[in-house]
């Protein structure tokens, strides 16, 4: 009977056991990712030699936590026999093996996000067919976790639209026009079925026609400062595009530069119909007027023999696709910088905005390389300490060399965002204590850009006269202070200064007149409507000495 019991009570322990013992979550699902097809030239090549496509798997980890156990990843070879041959990308070696049959990679841990599982070099096999296709497929394994696979189709031969570059004058002056003349070749194996003719303008770039089989969009995409303000115009140019010929945009494409053009740029592109990026999400096609059947077209300028595929595959060579151009106007942009004047006794607190304005009529941008157009070089009165530093400034010693704290510091430096629009104005909202009142307590507020410890002038600001504007507390004649509010806080009144015309308001509200502030040093300030969509951008980077935009990477096309 004893022995009946202990049987019993180690039954229910062991119950109880599992029933206090915590589940384990629900093991990680990792994504991986590559793209949906990928064309190869037919063996050999235009050279003779075979030429190589690049194909790159990518894992996804949309969760908050590194997955930190082992992972490897496979890719079954065996369906590219006698299509393509693979070699590893230069640079991927050490993290994966290749053998006749497999890719194998191994990694140690999975970071947050998007990263590479492996890159391949892809080629024609000597002695495959046009049309021959195979699925690439990498799969993955680890202990605790679950891979979703990936799978590439792989064929030989496809369609290849390659686009020339057009003659453009890169030096203008607002208010010019000029042509952009859109010829491409189909250099492909297959026909193209329609094509897609897209136009991204910069700021101070503008398409004045208008067609009735093209999109008009702008990109209002929050937190892409590249991206956004770029305008769009995307043209379904329908027809079959036969492999081996010319053709030519059928219809006036006239640029214009705006009163307000400086460092501009254009991209300007080709796609098979269906490939094209995806237009920007704010689309006002809705605001234009069209003329009833007034559409582009393409005519073909050199008929040469075709060769026909039922199938449309991905294009050969997509960088060939495009084609970017760089404008320089002539033109400048006069940065102001707003001066104010305090009044307060000691121990009040003062909330003011400090700043400046741009007042054209140039806006101006660093879409190459994303630096801050401007700094402001704000030097604080003495008997005031700064209680509150706004996002986008740093304290500073008196001489502009580092220090580490932001508080209380005699001078600080503000940063803009890579964008300043033609009419726009930054007001960095500071909190001053007044701990000791002192008659006529002068500083100072600058603009310009940044050099060593401190500020010049920008050589496109036409007048350095106005950079630097007074901030002063209980300036000379300024009258009996004003009472403190419960909160202990007083008024900030703005002080013009040269040609300025815009205000600082003492306390940021909404009814201060098109001001904002940057933010993490490089977001843009909230503006007026005439700042409207400015910090622009093309979807792949590529930073080219010389202009101020954001290109797309691409090797140039040509054609004779």
């Amino acid at each position: 009977m004893r022995k009946r019991i202990s049987l019993l009570a180690a039954g229910a322990l062991v119950v109880l056991g599992a029933a206090i013992t915590p589940a384990h979550a629900a093991d990680p699902v990792f994504t991986l990712a590559g793209p949906a097809g990928i064309g190869l030239r037919p063996h050999p090549g235009k050279s003779g030699e075979p030429q190589k496509t690049s194909v790159e798997f990518r894992i996804v980890n949309d969760s908050t936590k590194t997955f930190d156990r082992p992972s490897t990843f496979t890719i079954d070879l065996g369906a590219l026999k006698g299509v393509a041959d693979v070699a590893l990308a230069k640079g991927r070696e050490k993290d994966c093996t290749l053998t006749a049959a497999t890719v194998t990679c191994k990694r140690w841990g999975l970071w947050t996000g998007e990263s590479t599982v492996v890159k391949l070099d892809l080629s024609a096999a000597d002695g495959s067919k046009v049309g021959a296709t195979a699925d690439l497929t990498l799969t993955g394994t680890a202990e605790g976790a679950t891979f979703q696979a990936a799978t590439t189709k792989v064929r030989v031969g496809g369609p290849d639209l390659v686009l020339d570059r057009a003659r453009l004058k890169a030096e203008q002056k607002p208010g010019d026009r000029q042509n952009l003349s859109i010829i491409f070749a189909s250099e492909g194996t297959d026909p193209v079925d329609g094509v897609v003719l897209e136009i991204r303008t910069t700021h101070g770039i503008a398409l004045v026609e208008q067609y009735d089989n093209c999109s008009y969009s702008e990109d209002s995409t929050a937190g892409r400062p590249w991206n956004t303000g770029w305008s769009t115009v995307q043209c379904l140019l329908e027809g079959e595009y036969e492999p081996g010929a010319l053709y030519g945009v059928d219809g006036s494409l006239t640029l214009e530069a705006a009163p307000h053009a400086f460092m501009d740029g254009l991209t300007y592109a080709v796609y098979a119909a269906g490939e094209q990026p995806k237009a920007a999400a704010k689309t006002v096609a809705k605001n234009r007027a069209f003329a009833a059947g007034n559409k582009l077209a393409a005519a073909k300028q050199a008929p040469k023999a075709a060769a026909r595929s039922a199938r449309q595959a991905p294009d050969l060579d997509p960088w060939n696709n495009i084609q970017e151009f760089d404008f320089t106007t002539r033109n400048t942009a006069d940065l102001v910088a707003t001066g104010v004047s305090l009044t307060g006794k000691a121990g009040d607190t003062v909330d003011v905005d400090l700043g400046f304005r741009n007042n054209g009529p140039a806006w101006v941008a660093d879409l190459r390389h994303g630096d801050a157009v401007a700094r402001t070089d704000i030097v604080i009165p003495a008997g005031a300490r700064v209680t509150k530093v706004p996002a986008g400034c740093k304290g500073v010693a008196a001489d502009g060399s580092d220090r580490e704290q932001a508080l209380g510091a005699p001078r600080y430096f503000c940063s803009t965002g890579h964008v300043v629009g033609e009419k726009e104005t930054f007001a960095y909202p500071f909190q001053l204590k007044i701990e000791k009142a002192v008659a006529d307590a002068k500083g100072s507020i600058t603009v310009g850009r940044e050099k060593p410890r401190g500020t010049t002038g920008q050589p496109w600001d036409p007048n350095h006269g106005n950079d630097t504007a007074a901030l002063v507390i209980n300036a000379k004649g300024a009258g009996p202070n004003p009472t403190p509010t419960t909160s202990g806080t007083t008024t900030a009144s703005p002080t013009p200064t040269g040609s300025a015309t815009a205000t600082a308001s003492a306390t940021p509200s909404t009814s201060t007149t098109g001001t904002g502030v940057t933010a993490n040093g490089g977001g843009l300030a909230s503006t007026g409507s005439s700042a409207q969509a400015i910090a622009l951008g093309g979807a792949v980077l590529l930073a080219v000495g010389g202009g101020l935009f954001v290109a797309f990477r691409r090797k140039a096309g040509g054609h004779a």
